[in-house]
């Protein structure tokens, strides 16, 4: 017997192939924000992603790395730019490109960030500019809440009733018709990507199940609206493409299903009673944060003991 260190079983998938199918599953929430938000959604995620390229090869070079092109610094500014505001002037996400990709991933080592550095950017800038931050438009273009704020200020029921019935809510929010940010609005664009990334096994399904799941029960035992919690807010575009983020959350499966839960969890605790209307990116950091001890306590036993 030939003994060797790990990994005993290769894989053919590449970091380059895996980076490319997750862009391709944002397609589709990029053309929906570009649909309901015009030049103002292309002007930030353009300027978005050029600031995270760029950042990423100054860290390169600072760090005396040979200059290589990097999926990850593309994927991150693309969902930095697809979680901020269509209102925000343009050299906001710039700092949050920064922040995202010299901070929150370089600082800790290529690879080895803590957090997910898309989500760090996203709370920096909300909470140094919040004002500037807490501006959404309609797609008509005129100033307007999101639901989520909506609800925080007015009530659910006040909401219900500019729409007309919860049916009409549902689907506008299902299509994406609405204030928010550009790429969070369209419930069902984001489900065209993430069910392509569980096909294509580039993601887990147990995090996004059981992170719909837990908002869904949460919802339901505090007496708030389950289709409305499960189609608000950042909630799709966190769970398909952040709270799946290879480094940020556990590698076991009973850890990713505990991850799931916990970002549900925390997700509608923070929607209820904290003063922000949306707890999504707390959560998922919070969990991220969590994720050495969930990795830790859910360790499977060696063979043999």
């Amino acid at each position: 017997m030939i003994v060797s260190p790990s990994p005993h079983i290769h894989d053919k998938e590449t970091l380059n192939r895996l980076y490319i199918l997750v862009i391709i599953a944002l397609v589709p929430a990029v053309l929906a924000s570009i649909y309901f938000f015009k030049g103002k959604a292309l002007s930030l995620i353009v300027v978005t992603l050029i600031s995270a390229v760029m950042v990423d090869f100054i860290c390169q070079r600072i760090l005396s790395q040979k200059l290589h092109y990097n999926g990850s610094a593309v994927i991150t500014g693309l969902l930095l730019s697809l979680i901020l505001p269509p209102t925000i002037p343009l050299w906001l996400p710039v700092i949050g490109a920064v922040v995202s990709v010299a901070l929150a991933k370089y600082a800790f080592g290529p690879g080895n960030n803590i957090f997910n550095p898309a989500l760090v950017g996203r709370v920096f800038l909300a909470i140094s500019f919040p004002t500037l931050m807490s501006v959404y438009i309609a797609v008509d273009g005129t100033t307007g809440a999101t639901p989520l704020q909506m609800v925080k200020l007015d009530g659910y029921n006040n909401l219900v009733s500019q729409y007309g019935t919860s049916e009409n809510l549902y689907w506008t929010m299902f299509v994406g018709n609405h204030a928010g940010s550009v790429g969070e609005t369209s419930v069902l664009f984001l489900l065209i990507g993430g069910i392509f990334l569980i096909i294509m096994r580039v993601i887990d399904w147990r995090i996004p199940l059981f992170y719909l799941g837990s908002v869904a029960l949460m919802a339901l035992a505090f007496k708030q609206d389950i289709l409305f919690h499960l189609m608000a807010g950042g909630l799709m575009i966190a769970a398909f493409f952040m709270a799946t983020d290879y480094v940020t959350t556990p590698i076991t499966k009973k850890g990713r299903i505990i991850f799931g839960l916990g970002c549900g969890i925390i997700t509608v605790l923070l929607r209820i009673y904290s003063g922000y209307a949306e707890g999504v990116m707390f959560a998922v950091l919070l969990m991220n944060a969590a994720t050495p001890l969930i990795d830790g306590l859910t360790k499977p036993v060696p063979f043999g003991k």
